[in-house]
């Protein structure tokens, strides 16, 4: 066939159309050749071409020719024309030709020009192209395989230019950017394009037609792989859905495609398809038996989606673990799934080294796994499942941190209620909270009721038929009190209709009376065997001691003895409140005595874990208490009991170092305008600086000797997280104490010891001392007496806040970094301060 740039049966070629187009300056030969091209464009019997020329025309032309057309932009002829003639003339050749070749010469345009009215007018195009459904005659050429021979490069073009326009379009454009070239508008738009597309091939197959998915199947990829899949399957899944769930043709289309998507995005496309669908059923109709045929695949549903990953919602694991249970074949996927989530709950390395929420994510995945099992799938399973229950169990109840002792709990339970060993079954005693309800519902599967599609409208009739029973049902409903009260006489006499009394108020009374003195509550609590004498004696026991300060310190030491080994005998109400507000109170009235005996015993022999962490809470208490300054005046009615309500200790809510780390920072923190001007803290005194030795120092003897009962260095690494814990609550206390340098250098030799623990816990309270160090220690003896620590103190904490697998123990060590920082900047801005506090103590 002759080229149509030299001549075709004395018709005007595309060369002398676009000679004319550059040359001419009469409109009607203008217009007469832009009518021309138009016509290598028209299809249907009243075009002036053949289609032997139109085929060569789109092939070797129309690229050239839209790039001619947009680099003479400037024309004098392309102004003169009217706008709908202009419209109709020249904007109508992006839109009519091959789309594929339209797309790349806008997109390169719009990346070339300047802010001008032109790149408006580009822009204005673009709209109109995709308004108009040409990307889904794009994306159908391709899988009828009419688009043109194409290179691999121009493939790779194409897509990209399709999966990153709005980016393209946002970085010409900026603030003047279009809402339909926004990621909101534009993606789901392409997701519905690419339904037309598909919605077209399986037409086309039911003709007899062969089409091909792989450019679809590489756009989807595409775009997923750049973080755009909940935007595109939230408009591709529900539909696919509906419609593969009757029809085998959309079921092969479905597969056909994630077939073709590329190895590289493989894992996007499926991490937000099974997010989008409703259930295992859907995913299993969408993607059929993929992860028995795609290696990659079977690593994202069976592996990484289950232990790798762990941000997803509970219902992404339904869908995952209800898609392999849903088939026969990929039931022994299943199998496989269980033994490696079962060995990852019950490793202990594991336990103490990936974060909460990815140690609940894999119970979560385990008790799904198991509640799916068959009897004969359980039954060849269960000696693995038992191993895995055991020790499962050891490692998550030997930890120190309150919810994975709980999760351990729940899931023995479950497990040993599933296997139903010798009729016996595990039964543990804990807080029931909305986590442990959630885990629990696990073991029962849900069968997840998909909408079905709506294939008629009820006639006006029925709907109006069941109306009016509903009423009846109602009115029926509310006439019957009515009725029932239009009885017989006798049943208006009955004593049911009499209210009763409220006796909510009323209090019990009791032959014995109160102890009046603070030996004789002694005496009681050390010899009686009468329950209420004993109860009496333990809630007068507290305003005794703040009320006769003088009579506590006679017998401080002695009642405190009483207390510690006091066990509740009698199930008394708020016993341990009480019991801690009474020794509470006794250690805060007689300071030195109570403390060198509660010191002293916290390494003694024959003492419970138990009694230890008490006497590390009532220390920790006794020291806040003592902390706070002399010149509030403190209604003497107030108890401890009511102000601690059985504090929890802070190292079991990190909230609790939050804020008062936070508050600390707030108060070093400069700002250059805040508001009004606030006046300064009066510095007052307190009673907790003199005594703060007396709580600190002992506490640190022995701990490197294990003892009979108790190894801290060893086994008990609850009580070293503790009694670290209660350290740097000491060292936070002792703010602008004259020891508080002291204290702050043998806080931090302490804990260097122990920074790389394995125990979470351990590792959360290091860290809240290092922060009650940088923040009470005054800053210029951080660099005097620690100079050679701070280094090395500031790499290991950023090790701590990039790697450590605890949420908690990385933002504490970001705060602690804070506080070094501000600490040495403060120091360095102000060199004579820290020379002549070097030269003092040198001199001393």
């Amino acid at each position: 066939m002759e080229s149509l740039a030299t001549s075709t049966e004395g018709r005007p070629t595309v060369a002398r159309c676009l000679r004319t187009l550059a040359s001419s300056t009469d409109s009607e030969d203008v217009i007469k050749a832009l009518q021309t091209l138009h016509s290598f464009l028209d299809e249907g019997p009243q075009s002036k071409t053949t289609s032997a020329e139109q085929t060569e025309f789109r092939r070797a032309h129309y690229t050239r020719t839209l790039q001619f057309l947009v680099s003479h932009m400037q024309a004098d002829w392309l102004h003169s024309l009217p706008a709908a003639q202009r419209t109709e003339l020249w904007d109508d050749l992006f839109l009519k030709g091959p789309p594929e070749q339209a797309l790349l010469v806008l997109m390169e345009a719009i990346g070339e020009l300047r802010p001008t009215t032109n790149l408006d007018h580009l822009i204005s195009i673009t709209e109109r192209f995709l308004q108009s459904s040409r990307l889904a005659d794009l994306l159908w050429s391709y899988c009828l395989g009419a688009a043109p021979s194409d290179s691999l490069q121009l493939r790779e073009a194409l897509l990209g230019r399709i999966s990153a326009l709005p980016d393209i379009t946002a970085n010409r454009l900026h603030r003047n950017n279009k809402p339909l070239f926004l990621p909101q508008q534009y993606y789901p738009l392409l997701a519905t394009e690419m339904l037309t597309a598909l919605e077209r091939t399986c037409l086309a197959l039911r003709d007899g037609t062969d089409c091909s998915l792989m450019f679809v199947a590489q756009t989807l990829g595409k775009v997923c792989i750049q973080g755009h899949s909940d935007l595109v399957l939230a408009v591709m899944a529900p539909r696919l859905s509906v419609c593969t769930r009757s029809d085998m043709v959309w079921q092969r289309v479905c597969w056909k495609l994630l077939e073709n998507v590329p190895q590289r995005c493989m894992e996007s496309v499926l991490t937000g398809l099974v997010q989008a669908v409703s259930g295992p059923d859907a995913l299993g109709r969408l993607i059929g038996n993929l992860v028995l045929t795609n290696k990659k695949a079977q690593f994202v549903i069976t592996h990484k989606l289950l232990l790798l990953q762990y941000k997803y919602e509970t219902q992404v694991l339904r869908t995952v673990v209800g898609y392999l249970a849903a088939d026969r074949d990929r039931r022994p996927l299943l199998i496989q799934v269980l033994r490696s989530v079962s060995q990852t709950w019950a490793n202990p390395s594991a336990v103490k080294h990936t974060p909460l929420e990815q140690q609940i994510y894999v119970s979560k995945a385990l008790l799904l796994s198991v509640s799916l099992l068959k009897d004969s799938e359980l039954k060849e399973l269960r000696s693995d499942l038992l191993q895995c229950m055991l020790g499962g169990m050891q490692s998550h109840l030997d930890s120190s941190v309150v919810r994975i002792r709980r999760v351990g709990m729940v899931v023995g339970e479950c497990l040993s209620s599933r296997m139903d060993i010798n009729g016996t079954k595990l039964k543990f005693q804990y807080d029931q909270d909305e986590e442990t309800c959630e885990l629990l519902s696990l073991m029962t599967p849900v069968t997840c009721n998909e909408p079905e599609p709506v294939n008629r409208v009820d006639s006006p009739s029925e709907t109006n038929e069941t109306v009016p029973s509903t009423q009846n049902v109602s009115r029926e409903s509310k006439s019957a009190p009515h009725l029932s009260n239009t009885g017989q006489d006798s049943d208006l006499d009955s004593d049911d209709e009499l209210t009763p009394y409220d006796m909510s108020g009323d209090q019990k009374f009791s032959q014995a009376s109160p102890p009046r003195y603070l030996r004789d509550c002694l005496e009681t609590l050390m010899s009686s065997t009468d329950a209420v004498r004993v109860e009496l004696s333990l809630r007068a026991a507290e305003s005794l001691v703040r009320r006769n300060a003088f009579a506590a310190r006679e017998i401080s030491v002695q009642m405190t003895k009483v207390l510690l080994h006091m066990e509740d005998k009698y199930s008394i109400t708020d016993f341990l409140i009480l019991r801690q507000a009474t020794m509470v109170a006794l250690t805060v009235t007689d300071c030195i005595p109570v403390i060198k005996y509660l010191t002293s015993e916290f390494y003694s022999l024959n003492y419970s874990l138990r009694q230890r962490l008490d006497i590390l809470e009532i220390l920790a208490i006794a020291a806040q208490e003592l902390s706070r300054p002399i010149t509030d005046k403190k209604d003497p009615s107030i108890s401890a009991a009511s102000i601690t309500e059985l504090t929890p200790y802070p190292g079991d809510n990190p909230v609790h170092w939050r804020q008062v780390v936070e508050k600390r920072i707030q108060s070093k923190t400069k700002r250059l305008s805040k508001g009004a001007a606030q006046p300064v803290a009066k510095a007052t005194p307190n009673r907790y600086a003199p005594v703060a030795g007396h709580f600190f120092f002992p506490l640190l003897r022995n701990y490197d000797k294990p003892q009979v009962t108790f190894d801290l260095l060893g086994s008990d690494h609850l009580l070293l997280g503790r009694l670290i814990h209660t350290l740097g609550l000491f060292m936070h206390q002792a703010v602008n104490a004259p020891i508080a340098a002291q204290m702050g250098c043998a806080l931090l030799d302490f804990v260097w010891a122990v920074r790389y623990h394995t125990d979470q816990m351990v590792r959360r309270g290091v860290l809240f001392a290092v922060c009650s160090v940088f923040l009470s220690m005054p800053s210029q003896n951080l660099l005097v007496d620690l100079s050679d620590q701070l280094f090395e103190t500031r790499a290991w904490l950023t090790d701590v806040a990039e790697g450590d697998p605890d949420d908690d123990c990385r933002n504490l060590a970001v705060q602690s970094l804070v506080l070094l920082d501000k600490s040495l900047k403060k120091q360095l801005q102000n060199p004579q301060a820290l020379s002549h506090d070097h030269s003092i103590s040198s001199e001393q």
